[in-house]
């Protein structure tokens, strides 16, 4: 790109994936946005750079490998400045120019008071976070699979990249707006409906949904509870009734990863042999380095104390950012979050192509702990190991009647 006289840029090489490989290979996160060096902006996420340069290692160690990269919404942050996007496109310039760089809308590309999907139960949750972009620049500087789009209500086009699919070697990925019209009767339920019941699992043995706001999440976040409730009643059912292996969503600027999940109650692994059912895994990945944490969910009684009890469904919380790799060939999806500050795995999880989940108990940094069979037998004789550093906090809240099940990330950056 360039002039003769004027200079021309470097000349970009780009592998795209191929639908019938073997092996699946994604870099996934949420909520990242740009680090700038000006005073000009509230936040200047600095952790969204590193987010960038560890991926972009793994990347390069893969060599002519394909792969792609998934940003599930939240993207520049750039609420109507739109220097702020240019900026944000430098920054991701070493992954988006080498593979697919894939995205959903999150509420800081749409929400405006005026955008046309607004019930009365959702002012809380729809504001004017996007700037008045109106989904405009999402639409316009991103050309996803499909043919999405909703009106935006003024003079201003349409909002594209909605909600869409597509097969990567054995997993099917599907992408849906948790800021449009999701209800039955809506075009995005349809297609997720008739998208899920439609997949091939003799060739894509995994499905993987991504949406920016959690289904579930553990962080004291009140104000999307009417939002995740209506999510739970109408999309969780297609999910859990079409077997899907993983639920990403982004929003909350943390890493959380849950048992396999239906109505809030955990299913048995059937590692012990006893009866199970392929649950989605629910994994909230909006740690991709965008600050303003929200603080987990506090004890009733130790509302100075967010970290426990920590659920039983929640087996993992990560406070440090970060992405995560996904790795899946015909007999195993694995999904591993790496840690900004050091690069390394901090968290993993995998799924056979049955549905059974090999390690879906608690793990911490450092600790090496497996799940006891089913989600019962694990909280009735919890059998953990953690690093040292975690055992004074451990004898102090075992004892404590009110702890709830899943201690698993005692020894995370929050400790």
């Amino acid at each position: 790109v360039g002039s003769d006289s004027w200079g021309r840029s470097v000349i970009y090489s780009f592998v795209s994936h191929d639908g019938y490989s073997d092996e699946t290979v994604a870099f996934l996160f949420g909520d990242v946005g740009t680090a700038t060096p000006y005073n000009t902006f509230d936040h200047s996420p600095q952790e969204s750079i590193s987010t960038t340069k560890w991926i972009s290692r793994d990347i390069e160690a893969l060599g002519d490998k394909p792969t792609l990269v998934s940003h599930i919404g939240d993207i520049s942050y750039a609420r109507g400045y739109s220097w702020l996007w240019d900026n944000f496109f430098t920054q991701i310039e070493p992954m988006a120019s080498k593979v697919p760089y894939h995205v959903c809308i999150g509420n800081h590309e749409y929400n405006w008071p005026l955008q046309p999907w607004r019930p009365e139960w959702s002012y809380s949750i729809f504001e004017s976070d996007g700037g008045g972009e109106c989904g405009v620049p999402y639409g316009l500087r991103f050309n996803m699979p499909g043919n999405s789009s909703e009106p935006t209500g003024t003079h201003a086009p349409a909002t594209r990249n909605l909600y869409y699919s597509f097969d990567v070697g054995v997993v099917h990925f599907v992408y849906i707006s948790t800021e449009t019209n999701f209800l039955p009767g809506s075009s995005q339920y349809n297609f997720i409906k008739n998208d899920l019941e439609s997949v091939d699992r003799a060739k894509t043995p995994f499905v993987v949904v991504q949406g920016h706001r959690p289904m579930y999440t553990t962080s004291n976040e009140l104000r999307d509870a009417p939002l995740r409730n209506r999510m739970l009643e109408h999309l969780e059912p297609l999910l859990v009734k079409n077997k899907v292996t993983l639920a990403l969503w982004g929003h909350v600027h943390r890493y959380e990863r849950f048992c396999p999940l239906s109505n809030f109650t955990c299913g048995s692994l059937g590692l012990g042999g006893e009866d199970w059912k392929a649950f989605p895994v629910h994994v909230v990945i909006g740690m991709g380095g965008q600050d303003g944490q929200t603080i987990w969910e506090p004890r009733p009684d130790h509302p100075e104390l967010p970290i426990f009890p920590q659920p039983v469904r929640s087996l993992y919380r990560g406070g440090e950012w970060g992405y995560t790799k996904l790795v899946a060939s015909k007999e195993k999806l694995t999904l591993s979050y790496v840690g900004n500050h050091d690069g390394e795995v901090h968290d993993m999880v995998e799924i056979l192509v049955s549905g059974q989940v090999l390690n879906g108990g608690s793990s911490s940094a450092g600790s090496d702990t497996k799940a006891q069979g089913s989600m019962e037998t694990r909280d009735k004789n919890p059998v953990y190991k953690l690093p040292l550093h975690s055992l004074f906090i451990l004898s102090i809240s075992w004892a404590d009647s009110e702890l709830e099940g899943g201690i698993g990330s005692i020894g995370n950056a929050d400790t």
